[in-house]
């Protein structure tokens, strides 16, 4: 068997080449939901869509005397230039799933949510797995906004997340071998290991954007509150509100103003509001990812013309629109300067009281400096990428249980 690839730093399918799959909510800016992937392409990637337009909503600007009246002729409202290899377009690949039992193999027992050490699981064969059912229609809600002195993001109490036996496919590559973690609400958890060891996948069957992929497959199951995200009767749209995902490079849609860049996760996930509320959305957003004070007054400003670090931070507001209940960050400091990562990391440890945060890193210092738990990811050779250990990231640095752990958190291997 090959070593199980994982694509760090590039999402699959449309997720990586898209701006729009950092809400991982399929469909055009225009509301249209996309084509559902093609079984019949040979390199497995999704089929990309039609870019769509955006909608030419008004940019506001909240920081001003003028917030009030709309500037429906600005140039800084201007739609994402569909054209542009960099552009705004959804291009998602798949849309809702309405089945998730069609797509997924035999479910195994469930794991001891208790347990911490995981043995290395013996080489197995690879299973048949099932492609996943053709899209749904998303449904539309309406946004249960909260204020900026609100102690978290969504209107209920913090909601973690858990994995049970989870494994997946790539065809009949399999990457991932039986994954059980529970990720506490109100923490952050990082997921450090060696490359191709299945940490990216394991965060995208989180949010179910590895279904977005036509030759994925998995088994298992993730619980959000209890309730298992891939049960049929679950919207994937919802499911990607609900857990937010941000990605390795910063992708805001570079034609569109800061404020519209915000507003459109709430379009994106199909939440009708009024323009008040949006206006109230957006400045929440941008201040609880650490960015208000530095772009206020120049919120019709395009959101390609940001530093690096700061587009980080936009596509973060822009996740948190939407009020989700758990954030995703998939290595999100890997390509910027040490002042931003500590920016973004200061932004972390702002929002862990207000949403549970799940966090692929590389680097053991942020590891450390960032999370409460931490869970180390290993494949060999001959065996898909399993959890090896997973505990409080104090103990996990300072006294791990498995000798294996302690030679990677002290970099002599990987």
């Amino acid at each position: 068997m090959s070593d199980p690839i994982e694509p760090n730093g590039q999402q699959p399918g449309p997720a990586g080449s898209d701006p729009a799959g950092a809400f991982g909510f399929p469909g055009s800016l225009d509301g249209h939901q996309t084509s559902p992937a093609d079984p019949g392409q040979a390199n497995g990637d999704p089929r990309p869509a039609d870019a769509g337009p955006a909608d030419g909503q008004d940019a506001r600007d909240p920081g001003s005397a003028e917030a009030g009246r709309a500037d429906s002729a600005s140039a800084d409202s201007a739609p994402a230039d569909s054209a542009s290899a960099d552009n705004g377009s959804a291009d998602n690949g798949s849309a809702d799933n309405g089945s998730a039992d069609s797509g997924r193999a035999d479910r195994p027992a469930a794991a001891n949510p208790g347990t911490a050490v995981h043995p290395a699981p013996a080489a197995s064969a690879a299973a048949a797995p099932v492609l996943l059912a053709a899209p749904v229609s998303s449904q539309t809600s309406l946004i249960d906004y909260v204020g900026p002195s609100a102690p978290h993001l969504g209107s209920g109490p913090l909601i973690g997340l858990e994995a049970r036996n989870v494994s997946a496919w790539f065809g009949k590559h399999k990457v991932l071998e039986r994954v059980s973690l529970n990720m506490q609400p109100g923490r952050v958890t990082a997921l450090i290991g060696p490359s191709g060891c299945g940490k990216s996948t394991f965060l995208r069957i989180l949010n179910r954007m590895h279904e977005m992929i036509a030759s994925a497959a998995l088994a298992g199951e993730v619980l959000l509150a209890g309730e298992d995200i891939y049960d049929g009767r679950k919207r994937p749209s919802e499911i990607r509100r609900r857990i937010g995902m941000v990605f390795q490079k910063p992708n805001p849609f570079p034609a569109m103003s800061l404020y519209d860049n915000v507003a459109s996760g709430l379009k994106l996930a199909g939440i009708k509001v009024s323009g008040k509320q949006r206006d109230h959305i957006v400045e929440t957003s941008l201040r609880r990812a650490g960015l208000w004070g530095e772009v206020q007054r120049r919120l019709r400003t395009p959101g390609g013309a940001l530093s690096g670090g700061q587009q980080q931070r936009l596509c973060i507001a822009r996740s948190l629109a939407v009020s989700p209940d758990v954030l995703l960050m998939d290595e999100p400091c890997s390509a910027l300067d040490p002042t931003s990562t500590r920016r973004i990391e200061e932004t972390i440890a702002e929002l862990q009281n207000q949403v549970t945060i799940v966090i692929v890193t590389h680097n053991m210092q942020q590891a450390q400096r960032v999370s409460q738990d931490c869970a180390f990811f290993l494949a060999t050779h001959d065996t898909p990428g399993y959890i090896v250990e997973s505990g409080p990231t104090q103990r996990m640095f300072e006294a791990p249980s498995d000798p294996r752990t302690a030679d990677y958190v002290h970099g002599r291997f990987g």
